[in-house]
């Protein structure tokens, strides 16, 4: 769900490799046409684990404008600063005229700041927010226009059996959770809208307007400040909208980009998420909101657990949302996802969360307590003075995430609406 003036104005990539990307083709006629796809596998030597992971990125089907791109793009980085034992996967959803431009220069930027970050093993969640906020301002003083244009952006990152998700918008990550019998999805995620009342309350103290379309054009009461739950009025959900204009109509409220929206307080400080890895956690998922719109976390999870090869749990999940897409409207979205199996981690393994490789900064324990409801948003006056010359200190309603350092958690246990 992106800008109300530019989420479907896409163009198209062919088939083809590049830097990780593997681009789709367009489907004919409301039909999908796949990408070739691939099956990967990489070690995790100092857990002795490995993650065997496929991709799939389909183009939307536009049939008023065929020629429309692909905006969505994926990176997926081993070895991160030549170690072994971490790597990084990442989902990019563009939105805007430019919103492809945005999504490719973020894919690129963000991983590369990650792996030269001498800090990233020693605080990742540091390095991770420094990243997002520094990628954000590059893509600022970039030849590329960002005003009206932007991309959200799912990533994860493994290092030895700790991940580490950070999320900016309104892609989704899940991971599967084995409980006896049972295979249960926990997002990893939340997605970040005017329907969060955190995030309602914080862009409204930067200035923005909340209201739907029907709202902005008078068919609405626009002092009616309640617009249900994201599964019910997701065909006209709340926006942000400057105090005297009809523009940006942002349906989310963090991004990278989007310079029009972020003097309203659309943000790109991610809210990072912790899960130390254990024998029961059998695959995690990242993937666009194209997959999420229509299939609930435990559809995912219950598509990917009937496939034994990932590469047939892509397709099927992108197919099927392709279907769902075409059944309540006459387009799709763009569409991307990544699987990454976790296979061979051990009990006697999954207890040494500080042993990465020798010679290697040990990651540092962090939780989210009572997970989601609980990631705080601070202030620079709560920085300590050592964080304080982040780019975000530059930007106006640009907060920094906090996350309770005192333990490694198990499994956030957010909850998403069936």
């Amino acid at each position: 769900m992106g800008c109300v003036y530019g989420k479907c104005c896409k163009r198209h990539h062919g088939k083809g490799k590049e830097n990780g990307v593997v681009y789709g083709q367009s489907g004919v006629q409301g039909m999908p046409v796949f990408a070739e796809r691939t099956l990967e596998s990489v070690s995790v030597p100092s857990h002795n684990f490995c993650l065997e992971y496929s991709v799939l990125t389909q183009r939307g089907y536009y049939p008023d404008s065929p020629e429309k791109e692909n905006q969505d793009c994926y990176c997926i980085r081993t070895q991160l600063c030549g170690n072994s034992n971490v790597h990084f996967f990442g989902v990019f959803d563009g939105h805007g005229q430019f919103g492809a431009q945005c999504s490719n220069f973020v894919k690129d930027r963000l991983v590369e700041i990650l792996s030269n970050d001498s800090s990233l093993l020693k605080d990742p969640i540091k390095a991770y927010n420094d990243a997002f906020l520094r990628t954000n301002e590059e893509l600022h003083n970039s030849d590329i226009d960002d005003a009206m244009s932007g991309t959200t952006a799912i990533t994860a990152l493994v290092i030895g059996n700790t991940l580490y998700v950070a999320n900016v918008g309104d892609s989704r990550a899940v991971i599967a959770l084995k409980k006896g019998n049972q295979i249960i999805a926990q997002d990893l995620s939340r997605d970040q809208t005017p329907f969060r009342q955190d995030e309602y309350e914080r862009v409204k103290l930067c200035g923005a307007r909340v209201l739907s379309v029907d709202q902005v054009e008078g068919l609405k009461d626009p002092t009616v400040q309640t617009w249900g739950d994201e599964e019910t009025e997701g065909s006209d959900p709340p926006r942000l909208w400057v105090e005297n204009g009809m523009y940006p109509g942002t349906a989310f409220t963090r991004s990278v980009g989007d310079s029009t929206a972020e003097n309203i307080g659309v943000i790109a400080a991610p809210e990072v998420s912790v899960v130390q890895l254990t024998p029961d956690h059998l695959f995690f998922v990242i993937a666009s909101d194209g997959v999420f719109e229509f299939l609930p976390s435990q559809a995912i999870v219950d598509l990917v657990s009937s496939n034994q090869d990932p590469r047939d749990a892509c397709s099927e999940i992108v197919g099927e949302s392709y279907k769902l897409w075409l059944t309540h409207e006459n387009r799709t979205d763009d569409i991307t996802i990544i699987i990454v199996h976790i296979k061979g981690l051990s009990n006697s393994y999954a207890g040494l969360s500080g042993q990465v490789s020798k010679g290697d900064a040990k990651p540092p324990a962090a939780r989210m307590k009572n997970a989601a409801s609980d990631l705080s948003v601070t202030t620079r006056s709560d920085l300590n003075p050592s964080e304080r010359n982040s780019p975000s200190d530059q930007q106006p309603c640009r907060p920094i995430i906090s996350v309770d350092r005192s333990a490694v958690a198990l499994s956030p246990s957010y909850s998403q609406p069936a």
